[in-house]
């Protein structure tokens, strides 16, 4: 890459700035860390892990990065690509060969979408090899729009409020997820995918098919976006933003133990006797 412009200098600075903040508000990395950057080849975990470089560089404690892209061998995957690009970077990195293409398209139907058993399935190899390796934390290329439109395919198609936390242990208690982009919008990550020319590599068994849930989400949220800029942000920040007693669930708030304040409600007769 040659000088950068103005623009993608500041494109560059208010990701890795953002990135920064999500791992410092979130505690994401510690001192002494093994951080398994998890690359699937999009623009998403490029990105994370050429902002994750920076921060190694800059940051006031030492963790290291070891990167892991999972071969699911799905005809045509470009098996040279990752290696490359990785040996060029001069860093630590594995490629772990896993065929759960042949599972999922013996399991799931013609024309039914099969991410949802990919990426468990995918899930499961990555918690078990960052285990092996002894990774301390297993990083995700999860953006803000993501944890967004996550957010919303819960609410209308689960009937429940979650999203995708920025931290996160997994259920087997061995593995600490985390999301280092969980405050940057995907329309920078492109931008900045763009520029940097990031080889790129489709995903030809999901990311390619049509009439997700997930894409008519997002379709949804862009609309909104175009109507009404900054709605996806505000969205966001009303994740940080929770009061359970606005809500509606028992679990989190003790709405049957509600009663009159007395005290208050004997201020306010003195007041009005006044």
């Amino acid at each position: 890459m040659g000088t950068l412009t103005v623009n993608q200098n500041k494109l560059q600075k208010r990701l890795r700035r953002l990135a920064g903040e999500a791992v410092a508000d979130f505690n994401m990395i510690e001192d002494g860390d093994k951080v398994m950057v998890c690359l699937s080849g999009g623009k998403d975990s490029y990105t994370m892990l050429d902002v994750l470089m920076h921060l190694q560089k800059v940051a006031p404690i030492k963790f290291d990065i070891v990167a892991v892209n999972m071969d699911q061998k799905q005809p045509g995957f470009p098996e040279h690509v990752l290696p490359a690009y990785l040996k060029e970077l001069g860093i630590e990195y594995h490629i772990v060969e896993k065929d759960t293409y042949s599972v999922v398209k013996e399991l799931i139907p013609e024309g039914k979408t099969t991410c949802s058993l990919c990426s468990r399935l995918r899930r499961g190899t990555l918690y078990t090899f960052a285990d092996e390796i002894g990774a301390t934390k297993m990083a995700l290329g999860h953006h803000r729009d993501d944890i967004v439109e996550t957010f919303f395919l819960n609410m209308f198609f689960n009937g429940s409020l979650k999203a995708m936390p920025p931290k996160l242990r997994a259920d087997d208690g061995r593995n600490v997820v985390i999301r280092p982009l969980a405050y940057c919008n995907e329309k920078d990550i492109q931008a900045y995918s763009d520029f940097k020319q990031f080889p790129i590599i489709p995903c030809n068994l999901c990311g390619s098919q049509e009439n997700l849930q997930r894409q008519v989400v997002k379709e949804m949220l862009q609309d909104w976006e175009r109507k009404t800029p900054g709605r996806t942000e505000s969205i966001f920040r009303s994740l940080q933003n929770v009061i359970p007693s606005q809500l509606a669930d028992r679990n989190l708030f003790d709405f049957t133990s509600l009663k009159i304040d007395e005290t208050a409600a004997s201020r306010f007769v003195n007041v009005v006797n006044l």
